[in-house]
């Protein structure tokens, strides 16, 4: 079959969600035996001092995947005056489609009018209103996408957002959660050093949760849920540990201390590889407000840890209550903490959502499919041009 051209701009400097979806798609999409071949590049900016000749982490990160990379400087973060650029290489790189995955990148595509003679695919990862500049941000957002070929979102539930707040048709926006690439098993021994090195006992049953530590994400919930969970089931030792660092943090260990759950709460911060925590973890709670298609939820299913988390975004979309895990509404410390209570005290169901929930991950989010699908949007859209 046809190869089709790429051009993937990137707004990462880290490996970021956003960087390591891009990643794995080329890896992927390489990797099917009987698919167009990609020929892919990305662009990313970069306002670091002297960022040219020191690349960040994701240019080095995917100059190291065979993947060639174009350095764009920039100034401050909607930057104009880097459309001149963005247009040279457009026109040097000859893309058949153009592929943008966040705000700043859906933006520049419009206002430079390269839509107007370049297929364009946009992925939405869904939107905060955290502030006043993230509500503008959403808002441009907005405007951008009505113009792109295709509208590549994570979930049903923002599909259809999206049609009722941009104009763009329905027919036009695309739904695919994210994948996950499975990684070797944690060995016991390390998972046991783990342990003992963060003071963990013997007995202690841990809790999970993997975020960033921002109010959409409701770790006021999780704590307080917590707390609830020690003073309902006082005979389980019980430790809560929160992965991820945010501007919350200090409210967030401010409220452990109130609620006197400070001494059983342990605060990772970030952590390049969270997989050994996961191999510790006994249960694992996602209680955000707001989701897409959380690749923490899918990094908990290939861990085979049971889950419990709100049924928000998409969510419901790739595991189902009671079958592979247990969902609640948002906002509801005492529904958490009966859940997590509940997978605790009952280890045949713990397991039975946990194999349930493994199972789906092999099955439907796996990377081929992932790849597979991506593929052949950007196909359609390259024979519509």
């Amino acid at each position: 079959m046809a190869s089709i051209k790429l051009l993937t701009i990137v707004e990462a400097t880290t490996i970021n969600a956003v960087a390591k979806t891009v990643l794995e798609f080329y890896q992927s999409a390489r990797e099917l035996p009987d698919s167009p071949v990609i020929d892919g590049c990305a662009a990313t900016f970069d306002r670091r001092p002297g960022g040219q000749n020191s690349p960040s982490a994701f240019v080095t990160a995917a100059r190291a995947a065979g993947l060639e990379v174009e350095i764009i400087p920039e100034r401050r973060r909607f930057d104009l005056s880097v459309i001149p650029a963005l247009r040279a290489v457009v026109e040097r790189r000859s893309p058949d489609v153009v592929v943008t995955n966040s705000v700043k990148s859906h933006f520049l595509m419009w206002r430079s009018g390269l839509w107007q003679r370049t297929p364009w695919v946009a992925f939405h990862h869904g939107y905060t209103d955290t502030d006043r500049k993230m509500r503008l941000y959403n808002r441009l957002d907005r405007w951008s996408l009505s113009h792109a070929d295709r509208v590549v979102t994570v979930c049903r539930a923002f599909a259809q957002e999206l049609a009722d707040s941009t104009g763009v048709s329905i027919d036009q926006i695309s739904v695919q959660h994210n994948s996950i690439r499975r990684q070797p098993p944690v060995s016991a021994a390390d998972a046991e050093a783990l342990r003992k090195r963060l003071g963990i006992g013997d007995d202690d049953r841990v809790v999970l949760s993997v975020g960033r530590l921002s109010r959409e994400k409701a770790h006021i919930d999780l704590l307080e849920a917590f707390q609830r969970l020690r003073e309902m089931k006082p005979e389980i030792s019980c430790i809560l540990i929160i992965v991820g660092d945010g501007p919350e943090r200090s409210k967030l260990e401010a409220a452990a201390a109130t609620l006197n759950c400070k001494a059983h709460v342990i605060f990772a911060g970030q952590v390049s590889d969270v997989q050994p925590l996961y191999a510790i973890a006994d249960v694992f709670a996602l209680p955000s407000h707001t989701e897409g298609s959380p690749n923490v939820l899918l990094e908990a299913m290939a861990a085979n840890l049971p889950i419990v988390a709100t049924a928000v975004g998409g969510v419901p979309e790739m595991v189902e209550n009671n079958e592979s895990a247990l969902l609640f509404r948002p906002n509801d410390p005492s529904a958490i903490a009966a859940s997590i209570a509940k997978l605790l005290a009952d280890k045949d169901l713990a397991q039975q959502l946990a194999t349930t929930a493994a199972v789906l991950v092999d099955t439907q989010h796996n990377p081929e499919n992932y790849a597979r699908s991506l593929v052949e949007i950007f196909r359609e859209v390259k024979s519509q041009a």
